[in-house]
């Protein structure tokens, strides 16, 4: 695991010290960690929303078989993916 060292204001370090005194997380880095992930789940479900009004405004086509298998061994890679441990 890398390292990093952040710089705050002091109203937002407070802020941050109160959600660990909450007992909400266990250490700074922690609740760092979590916005991250909030963040890149937030960022990825609007690239999915992008993605899918761009597929409803696309003219209707057939798929083939061999596309659906492509898009399904896709779709698993990506899941399998995120189950690893980070």
């Amino acid at each position: 695991m890398q390292s990093m060292n952040i710089s705050l204001p002091d109203p937002l370090k407070q802020f941050v010290d109160g959600q660990i005194a909450q007992g909400r997380y266990s250490s700074a880095s922690e609740y760092v960690r979590e916005l991250i992930r909030a963040d890149e789940k937030r960022k990825a479900e609007d690239e999915l929303e992008t993605k899918l009004l761009d597929g409803l405004k696309s003219p209707k086509t057939a798929l083939t078989a061999t596309e659906w298998i492509e898009i399904r061994a896709e779709a698993l890679a990506k899941v399998a993916a995120r189950k690893k441990p980070r």
